[in-house]
């Protein structure tokens, strides 16, 4: 694996090699840390240059980072994986004769979900086998509570809470409405963010139903998972997947989820009906009536945790694995291994084009 580090002194695994320090930029709602110029793309031909892949996977390429580097830079069965899902760009569109030719060269591509593949194919015009992110569903199943956080009425939020698209606003503003119906209601909060900044947006007689516990190891987020009677996830946009909803689901955690298209995608079964309750993107008033019926009702949320249950499945990675694998044999049918290709230095036509633009 290539990948960018912040601190290269503590990589104390021999799998992870450092193409250097990232940046920070704003991307898609959220922050992207990026890793582009021509020490990076060194390192990146320098590592295809070192080893002798079969099959070379990059992870999404149409972004200026080391995945686009080494996509230029390699010749042979590239895969590349697509994760965002957003409207048409401006910036996509200032770059996209650059990306495009780079993009021809894959041999197959993946989108972690509909959404993300509706992306591609708005943005370049191309398709990918949709392949979803995977989890380890064995383990979510298998643990216990923890006797501190479990309490009747307990409502579950992760995610990066100062992050508006992430969405406890919503679920804040749903609070009073939700206490009121049910007295011992409270919400805990994980996730990394200012803490103490945010508390003070939380009106007075609300804060001491609300507990941040900041970031979980995967030790903790399983025992929180079985310790909460419902996982919000509130979040009004530029998501494509929903990684969390699928370990909630694995967990046997009955899940209320926005309605946008990734969670509308992630939550949906065969039959067009939802493993989870939807209610829509941003209204917080439809929030707390679904969320007081559900704290009211323990047989839905059994028959949704049970629901979830069985859709978790779906992205155990005994069968994701097993997909991507198919991919691979796929894209190495011909025989060919990956190799180094004889344009050297790409990166200056992109930042000629961002120049321009």
């Amino acid at each position: 694996m290539l990948a960018p580090v912040s601190d290269e002194s503590s990589i104390d695994v021999p799998w992870l090699v450092s193409a250097g320090r990232p940046i920070s930029i704003p991307y898609n709602g959220a922050v992207a840390r990026v890793l582009f110029g021509p020490v990076a793309a060194s390192r990146v031909r320098q590592w295809i240059a070192a080893n002798d892949f079969d099959v070379l996977h990059i992870h999404e390429p149409a972004i200026p980072s080391i995945s686009l580097l080494a996509c230029w830079a390699a010749d042979g069965p590239v895969v590349a994986t697509f994760h965002a899902a957003s409207t048409k760009l401006k910036a996509m569109y200032a770059v996209a004769p650059i990306l495009e030719p780079a993009l021809e060269k894959l041999r197959a591509k993946i989108a972690v979900s509909e959404s993300a593949r509706r992306t591609l194919k708005d943005n370049f015009e191309t398709e990918a086998v949709v392949i979803p992110n995977g989890i380890d569903r064995a383990k979510f199943s298998h643990h216990s509570y923890r006797a501190e956080w479990k309490s009747p009425g307990t409502i579950g939020f992760i995610g990066r809470f100062d992050e508006p698209r992430k969405g406890l606003d919503v679920l804040l503003a749903a609070l009073p409405k939700i206490v009121l119906a049910n007295p011992s209601a409270r919400i805990l909060v994980a996730g990394p963010g200012d803490e103490k900044s945010y508390e003070k947006k939380i009106p007075t007689n609300l804060r001491g139903r609300v507990t941040f516990l900041g970031r979980l190891s995967e030790e903790e987020k399983m025992q929180f998972f079985k310790s909460i009677d419902l996982y919000v996830a509130p979040n009004t946009g530029g998501e494509s997947f929903g990684i969390i909803l699928a370990e909630a689901m694995a967990s046997s955690t009955p899940v209320v989820a926005s309605d946008i298209q990734a969670f509308d995608d992630l939550l949906r079964v065969d039959d067009g009906s939802h493993a989870g309750a939807l209610f829509s993107s941003e209204s917080s008033g439809e929030l707390a009536g679904l969320v007081t019926e559900l704290l009211d009702s323990p047989d839905r949320r059994n028959n949704l945790a049970m629901a979830g249950y069985e859709l978790s499945a779906k992205f155990d990675w005994n069968l994701v694995a097993t997909q991507i694998l198919d991919v691979y044999e796929m894209a190495t049918s011909a025989g060919e291994r990956v190799g180094l290709s004889s344009d050297s230095r790409p990166w200056n036509r992109l930042r000629d084009r961002l120049g321009e633009n």
